[in-house]
């Protein structure tokens, strides 16, 4: 299988976690489809601490991966909005 485009787009969305409204981390999304996956490489600017939990409610809002052979969150429905 392609692995991710590695210079990747330029459009960046700010991610926020769905239950108090924090933002967790700003990431170069392709397409226009829904955010179901985020490639750690394309991930610029991240406000978590620890890894798949908001910072401020503690929620777990996505799980780590390999996708393609990438390491990837892949977000759980409901949990974020961009």
């Amino acid at each position: 299988m392609a692995k991710p485009n590695k210079k990747g787009p330029t459009k960046t969305v700010d991610v926020y976690c769905a239950k108090c409204k924090s933002q967790l981390f700003k990431y170069r999304k392709g397409g226009k489809g829904a955010l179901v996956k985020c490639f750690k490489e394309r991930i610029s600017v991240d406000f978590t601490n620890v890894s798949c939990t908001c910072p401020k409610c503690e929620t777990l809002f996505a799980r780590e991966t390999l996708i393609r052979g990438t390491p990837a969150l892949k977000l759980i429905g409901g949990k974020v909005y961009c």
